[in-house]
C-alpha cells in the first residue's frame, strides 16, 4: 500500500511513464541490462517516419521536475464520505465528487479509468497575479535528491526547489504546475476524447505551447474566444472584453472516424467521391425564420431530374422547370430557416446533381427536402466538427439546449446568486457555456471530468443536460476540488482580502459545513440539484454523487510503516495500522487502484466468521486473526462455489503474522490440483 508505493518512488526518473510505454510497446528495444537501444529503436521507424535531430520544443525552469511529479506514484489515500454516500439519492450514484490535491486526484483516476473519460473541462489558475495563484509543493525532495534524479546542477536544483517552496506566481512555476497535471490528464482520455481549457491573455500563449507539447500540435482543434465581460477591463488603455477556450484532442483522426460514425456511413457515390447526405434544414427548434431572416428563403426544384441516387437538381430561382417551392418547414409544418445563406448555396450548387454539394430529394409524404452532401473529404479540416452545421445534425429537434445570446463569464456569479450563495466564489463560469462545452466534446452517456473543479459548474451542467435531454442524458461526471483550508487562507490575507474570504467563511458556518473551499462545491451541487428536481420533476437523470476525500497519512502512521518489518515481526501483527487508516479507506483506495472505480462496492463474505470482499478478479483480506477455520472456508468457496474464481487474494500486511500468510498460501495451492485448477496471485500489500 503506501510503503510499497514509497520504496518504488524512490527509483522514479522523469522518463518513466515514457520508458514504460516504450517496453511495453517495443520490448526487443530492450538490452539484458536494461539500457535502450536507440538504433534499433531507429529501425522501427526507418520506413515510416523521417527520424531528424532539429526539433523545436516549449523549455522552462522545471520542466524535468514536473515530468518528475507526473511520474511518481501518490501516497495519499481514498476515504469514502459514508455518511453521505449512503443516503438514498447517493447510493446508487455514479457522479463522483474529490476533495483532494488534482495531482494526487488524477494520479488515482488514471488507475481505472485510463483511456475512458471523454471529454474533460478545467478552467485553472490564470496567473493573474490577483486570482491568488502561488506554487506550493509538498513533495519533500532535498537538493542532492533533486540534482541526482534530473541530472542536474545543485544550484539548478536549489532554484527549483525556490519555486516550489517559497511559493512563486512566476511563469516557470505556473508552467510547472500545468504541465504534470496536463500529461495524467492525456493519458485519461479516450482515443475520442476532447480537452477543454479556459484561460486569459496572461498565459494563453504558455497554454498553447506546453498543449502542443502535451497533446501534440496535430491534436489542436482550435481556440474558441468567450465573451467574459461586455464593458470589458482596463488594461493598458485596452478594454478586454474576452477569455479564451483551448481545445485539442487525445487523437484527431479518432475523433474525426468517430463523427464519420455519428453522421452515417458514406455509402453513396457520385461523380467526385463518396458521400452521405444531410437535410440543409436548419434543425435547432431557436433558429428560425425571425431571428435568422436571411437564412429563410424558397428553394426551387426540378422534379423532371432524377438521377440514379433519387436525387433532383435545385435553383434559387423559379425558372424552366425549376417550379416546385420548398422552404425550410418543420415536420410540423413550422417555419424554420436554411443552414446555408445564398451566396453558400450558389457557390456549392451544380444543375448537375453528380457534380453538386447540394441536392433535392422527395420523401415518403411526397414533399421535397434539401440536401447537403457530406463527403469524407470534408473532415481533413480540424475544425469542421465545431460547426453549428454538425451539432445541430447530432441534436434532436427537441434538444432545446442552445442559447442565443454571448457567452458572458458574469453569468456564472448571477447562477450562484440565485442559490443564495452569493458572492462565495469569484468569477464562476456559467452552467450553459459548460453546457455548450458538453455539448460539442461528450456523447449523452460520456463520462466527463473536471479537476478545477471550483464552484461545480461543470457537476451542475452535466445534471441540468442530462435531465434536459430526458432518456438521452446520461453524461457522469468527476470534479476535483483542492480542500483549500479557508481559516488559514484569512489569516495570511492582505486587510483588503479578509472581508471577502470572511464571507465565504460566514456561508459555511450559515450550513454547518468546515472552512475548506471544496464545501462551496458541494453544498452548490445539492441546491442545484434542488432546483433542477424543481424545474424537471419527471427526470430520473442522475442527482446525487458519491464523496472521496484524498488523505496523506499522519507522520506518526508513516514512522509506524517504516519501522514495520515483516522479516522482523513474523510471529506477531500490527493491528492498530489498520485502525489509523480504517477498513473502509483501504478498500476505497484498492479497488481503485485494482480499476474497480470510485462507485462500485466489492462484495462483503463471510468465512467462519472472517470477513473477505470480493470483487471481480480479486479477494480482499483485511482485518487481523485469520482463523484456520476461515481459511479452510474460503479453500470450500473457491472449491464449491462455481463463479467464486477470483485470481488475486490480496491482503493487507500489517494485519497478518507470518504463520497466517503461510497457512493460507499451502492450503490454495491444492485447487491446482482440482478442476478449476487455479492459480492463485499473493498480493501482500504494506
Amino acid at each position: 500500500m503506501i510503503k510499497d508505493i514509497m520504496n518504488a518512488n524512490e527509483g522514479v526518473t522523469p522518463n518513466s511513464r515514457e520508458m514504460a510505454v516504450l517496453k511495453e510497446n517495443f520490448p526487443s528495444c530492450f538490452k539484458e541490462d536494461g539500457s535502450f537501444d536507440i538504433e534499433r529503436f531507429k529501425e522501427f521507424l526507418s520506413d515510416k517516419i523521417a527520424v531528424t535531430g532539429e526539433g523545436y520544443e516549449l523549455k522552462f525552469l522545471g520542466k524535468n521536475y514536473a515530468r518528475l511529479l507526473a511520474s511518481i506514484d501518490t501516497t495519499t489515500v481514498v476515504v469514502p464520505d459514508e455518511e453521505h454516500n449512503s443516503k438514498p439519492e447517493n447510493v446508487n450514484s455514479e457522479n463522483i465528487y474529490i476533495s483532494g490535491d488534482n495531482l494526487h486526484g488524477l494520479k488515482h483516476l488514471l488507475k481505472s479509468y485510463s483511456r475512458k473519460v471523454k471529454m474533460i473541462y478545467i478552467d485553472p489558475p490564470y496567473n493573474t497575479g490577483t486570482d491568488g495563484f502561488v506554487y506550493n509543493d509538498q513533495f519533500n525532495f532535498t537538493v542532492e535528491e533533486l540534482s541526482e534524479k534530473l541530472s542536474i546542477s545543485e544550484e539548478q536544483a536549489q532554484r527549483i526547489l525556490d519555486l516550489t517552496k517559497r511559493g512563486s506566481a512566476s511563469d516557470s512555476a505556473w508552467l510547472m504546475f500545468m504541465y504534470p497535471r496536463l500529461l495524467l490528464a492525456r493519458d485519461l482520455l479516450s482515443n475520442e476524447g476532447t480537452v477543454f481549457i479556459s484561460i486569459d491573455d496572461n498565459e494563453q500563449a504558455n497554454l498553447k505551447l506546453i498543449c502542443d507539447d502535451v497533446f501534440g500540435i496535430d491534436n489542436f482543434v482550435a481556440q474558441i474566444i468567450v465573451q467574459s465581460n461586455k464593458r470589458g477591463q482596463t488594461y493598458k488603455q485596452l478594454a478586454k472584453t474576452h477569455e479564451y477556450i483551448l481545445v485539442y484532442t487525445r487523437n484527431i483522426d479518432g475523433k474525426i472516424n468517430e463523427l464519420m460514425k455519428e453522421i452515417g456511413s458514406f455509402k453513396m457515390e457520385d461523380n467526385i467521391s463518396e458521400f452521405s447526405e444531410r437535410e440543409l434544414r436548419n434543425r435547432n427548434p431557436k433558429f428560425g425564420r425571425f431571428n435568422r431572416p436571411n437564412l429563410y428563403y424558397p428553394i426551387y426544384v426540378d422534379t423532371t431530374q432524377v438521377d440514379k441516387n433519387g436525387y433532383s437538381p435545385i435553383s434559387l430561382s423559379k425558372h424552366g422547370n425549376f417550379i416546385e417551392e420548398v422552404y425550410p418547414l418543420n415536420s410540423e409544418g413550422q417555419e424554420s430557416c436554411w443552414r446555408w445563406g445564398t451566396k453558400k448555396l450558389e457557390a456549392n450548387n451544380n444543375e448537375d446533381t453528380m457534380l453538386s454539394n447540394v441536392v433535392a430529394r422527395q420523401k415518403n409524404t411526397g414533399e421535397y427536402g434539401i440536401y447537403e452532401k457530406y463527403r469524407k473529404t470534408t473532415y481533413k479540416a480540424k475544425t469542421i466538427w465545431f460547426s453549428d452545421a454538425i451539432i445541430d445534425d447530432l441534436i434532436d429537434e427537441d434538444d432545446d439546449i442552445w442559447d442565443e445570446t454571448g457567452v458572458i463569464t458574469e453569468q456564472g456569479s448571477v447562477e450562484l446568486g440565485n442559490y443564495e450563495m452569493g458572492d462565495v466564489f469569484d468569477f464562476p463560469k456559467p452552467s450553459y457555456l459548460i453546457k455548450k462545452v458538453l455539448t460539442l466534446g461528450s456523447d449523452h452517456d460520456s463520462l466527463c471530468v473536471d479537476f478545477f473543479s471550483g464552484s461545480a459548474t461543470t457537476a451542475e451542467a452535466v445534471m441540468r443536460l442530462n435531465a434536459e435531454l430526458m432518456s438521452k442524458g446520461q453524461r457522469r461526471y468527476i470534479a476535483v476540488q483542492l480542500p483549500e483550508d479557508l481559516d488559514i487562507k484569512y489569516e495570511n490575507a492582505s486587510a483588503s482580502e479578509k472581508p471577502k474570504i470572511q464571507r465565504v467563511i460566514d456561508f459555511l458556518d450559515s450550513v454547518n459545513r468546515p472552512h475548506t473551499l471544496d464545501q462551496i462545491g458541494m453544498e452548490r451541487i445539492l441546491r442545484a440539484a434542488k432546483a433542477i428536481k424543481e424545474e424537471f420533476p419527471d427526470t430520473t437523470s442522475d442527482l446525487g454523487f458519491k464523496h472521496f476525500t484524498l488523505a496523506e497519512p499522519e507522520q506518526n502512521t508513516l514512522d509506524k510503516l517504516e519501522k514495520f518489518d515483516p522479516n522482523e515481526n513474523k510471529l506477531f501483527a500490527d493491528k492498530d495500522l489498520l485502525g489509523e487508516f480504517g477498513k473502509p479507506t483501504v478498500l476505497a483506495t484498492w479497488l481503485v487502484r485494482d480499476g474497480y472505480g470510485l462507485t462500485t462496492n466489492a462484495e462483503e463474505l463471510n468465512f467462519a466468521g472472517y470477513k473477505g470482499y470480493y470483487i471481480g478478479k480479486h479477494l480482499y483480506l483485511v482485518d487481523p486473526e485469520l482463523s484456520d477455520k476461515a481459511i479452510e472456508a474460503i479453500v470450500v468457496k473457491y472449491e464449491t462455489d462455481g463463479s467464486f474464481n477470483p485470481e488475486n487474494v490480496v491482503l493487507f500486511g500489517y494485519s497478518f503474522t507470518w504463520t497466517e500468510m503461510e497457512a493460507l498460501k499451502i492450503n490454495l495451492k491444492r485447487l491446482k490440483d482440482t478442476e478449476k485448477n487455479l492459480r492463485i496471485n499473493f498480493d501482500i500489500r504494506y
